[in-house]
Formats: C-alpha cells, sequence, structure tokens
C-alpha cells in the first residue's frame, strides 16, 4: 500500500463529503461551486495553516508534518476517532523496529481459544478471524449459520470473500449492503496496519477486479472498526433470526478477534437458533455443501499468513 496515495485520497474525499454550511463556511459569497463539499482554501483556514501547506500534505508531499496540524485538520475534517486514528496511522506510520522487512507472524489460535469456541458449541455460533477476514476456526454452529468453512479451500476460507464473491452470502444477510460496506471500510482500516501484508494486498486487489460493489466502495475511503453490532439472517433451514454479536480480542494476539454470536432469551430467533443446533447435529454429511451446514467438529485453517 502507497500510504502517500492512500493519505492523499482520504483526505480529498474526506474534504468532499463536509459541506460547508456544517463547516460553518460562509455562503452568501456569489459564484458557483465547482467541488463538492470544501475547497482546499477553506479546508486550510480552518485548520489554520496556509493553503499551499495543505495542498501539498492533501498530495501526499507532506514532509515532517506535526501531530498538531494533524490534529487541526482532523477537527477541521470533523473526523472520528477511528478516522483520526487512520489519518495518523498513514501520516505518521509507527517506527519498525527493525529495517529489514520479514514476514508476518503467522497466525495461531492457542488451545485455549479453541477450547473457548468448544464450549459454545450447540449454543452459540463462534469463529476466529484473522487478518482481512481469515476464518482461522470456527465451531459446528457458525459454519451451520454461515458457510461450511471445512468443505472450502484454504483459500477460500475468509469471511470477506465469502461476503463478496459468494451469492449464497446475499441470501443470507437480509441488509447485505450494509455488512458488506461495513466489512470494506474494515479491510481498508486494517490495510493500514498491516500495510506489509501480501495476502491483504492480493485479497483488495482481487475483489476490486470481481466485485463492483467492492469497487465502489474502496473507492469511498471509509474506515470502521466494529467491536459489536447486530445482524438479520434468513437461513435457508430455520428462516429469520436476529442475532448480535460481540468481537473479543486476546492479550498478544491483537491482529485475531472472536466474533461469538447470541440471540434475545425467549425469542423467535432462540428457537430458530436452537433448531438449527439440532438440526445441525443430525444433519447426514452428504447433505453438507459449500453453501449449506456441516456437522462437522471444530476446525482450523492451516494457511495463517495470506489468502
Amino acid at each position: 500500500m502507497d500510504r502517500n496515495t492512500e493519505l492523499s485520497e482520504f483526505l480529498r474525499t474526506r474534504r468532499a463529503r463536509l459541506r460547508p454550511e456544517d463547516a460553518g463556511v460562509n455562503m452568501t459569497a456569489p459564484g458557483r461551486r465547482r467541488v463538492p463539499g470544501l475547497r482546499r482554501e477553506e479546508l486550510a483556514h480552518l485548520a489554520g495553516v496556509s493553503t499551499d501547506y495543505y495542498t501539498r500534505l492533501e498530495q501526499g508531499r507532506h514532509l515532517n508534518v506535526s501531530e498538531a496540524v494533524l490534529d487541526a485538520v482532523a477537527r477541521a475534517l470533523q473526523l472520528n476517532d477511528t478516522e483520526r486514528a487512520y489519518l495518523f496511522e498513514l501520516a505518521k506510520p509507527k517506527p519498525r523496529r527493525a529495517q529489514r522487512r520479514r514476514p508476518l507472524r503467522p497466525q495461531r489460535v492457542r488451545p485455549g481459544v479453541y477450547r473457548m469456541l468448544q464450549m459454545l458449541e450447540g449454543v452459540s455460533p463462534a469463529f476466529v478471524l484473522g487478518r482481512g477476514g481469515d476464518v482461522l476456526a470456527s465451531n459446528r454452529l457458525a459454519r451451520a449459520l454461515i458457510i461450511d468453512f471445512d468443505a472450502l479451500p484454504y483459500r477460500e476460507r475468509n469471511m470477506t470473500r465469502f461476503m463478496f464473491l459468494d451469492p449464497a452470502a446475499r441470501e443470507l444477510y437480509r441488509e447485505w449492503d450494509k455488512y458488506a460496506s461495513e466489512m470494506v471500510a474494515g479491510l481498508r482500516l486494517q490495510t493500514s496496519r498491516y500495510a506489509d501484508d501480501p495476502g491483504l494486498t492480493e485479497l483488495v486487489g482481487e475483489l476490486t477486479i470481481k466485485s463492483p460493489e467492492f469497487r465502489t466502495w474502496w473507492a469511498d475511503h471509509n474506515v470502521r472498526e466494529k467491536s459489536h453490532g447486530v445482524k438479520l439472517y434468513h437461513h435457508p433451514v430455520v428462516g429469520d433470526m436476529t442475532l448480535a454479536y460481540e468481537n473479543v480480542t486476546f492479550p498478544g494476539d491483537d491482529d485475531q478477534a472472536m466474533c461469538i454470536y447470541t440471540v434475545e432469551p425467549g425469542s423467535p430467533s432462540e428457537a430458530a437458533l436452537q433448531l438449527l443446533a439440532n438440526w445441525t447435529a443430525t444433519a447426514p454429511p452428504d447433505r453438507a455443501s459449500s453453501s449449506s451446514p456441516s456437522p462437522s467438529s471444530i476446525s482450523q485453517n492451516p494457511v495463517h499468513g495470506d489468502h
């Protein structure tokens, strides 16, 4: 990832989305505006820097930009906390301990995390996600809910690929556009943190070519970090369900997250999830496919460093 290009596009898109009236810019002056959002000189004025300085910053020519300037630009652009952190990551990346480029540490799931997945078996769908949405481990109920990851080639055991390249995802998620666009925003945030990961570069390139929706949302340069939320499903076996989820990270493995789904006690979704658990426990192996549940045990994706 070229950080200068990413910084340039991020600042440009944030400036374009900000309406002048929301930024307190006087709109009484005559003349038709030729650009969406704020002009560069208007943003520079709000940030308290010269137009020439901000122009060079937006063009990716940001030699030794100070944190004070970045703070001022972030305030002028009305960035949220995630966007502000992303801006700092692009403009002032953290120094590496060693200058030589080394492969990222392979992603391994600790035995204790596997035991947690087993404890949730038959109760809650749960899986462990790595960089870029790699599914590193999953329990049977998660595979029954979403897709049988065990039946997929290792390279395709990836939640982002499933979302954009498998037609079953559009049938499964009742608000596919919402969830898919949020996934793109989360992936862009990861690319700034793991800029040296060739698997992420490959994933972005593949999805940009194969999915017009991904290509459009990627060009928006939105970033988002979601640790919890609610998703609406339409499952081919048990019908509609509303599931809440929590993403839990573990000390020492901050590039992994366990996603755990829960349902409201006594709700129709709880009954549907229990029906799915019962169905999965008794379904014969020949009913498993790439888009239907599999009754296999806890799985692990041995391909941890790439996609």
